[in-house]
């Protein structure tokens, strides 16, 4: 069974200061050496890869949008496309 405590103290009041501590500034970060870039150069097939692997997440909207401002891969896609809907009818 649980009882309430009826004689503990009650709370002490905070005492409030009335001066500020000096305000320290903000210690300065190093600076960091300029750091050295790697560079990666995908081969021909990598690139091809990564590309039909970008065009197959895109949405239909955007797909359209690309063969519309010349994109050749985007063209050939939506012609695939259209091609089979008309199959599938």
């Amino acid at each position: 069974m649980i009882s309430a405590i009826s004689h503990a103290p009650p709370p002490q009041p905070v005492a409030k200061t009335t001066a500020t501590a000096p305000e320290k500034p903000a210690p300065s970060k190093p600076v960091a050496p300029a750091a050295h870039a790697d560079t990666v150069q995908l081969s021909e097939t990598a690139q091809a890869a990564l590309a039909a692997m970008q065009e197959a997440t895109e949405t239909p909207a955007q797909t359209g949008k690309e063969a519309s401002q010349g994109d050749g891969q985007a063209q050939r896609l939506l012609a695939k496309e259209t091609a089979a809907k008309h199959v599938s009818k």
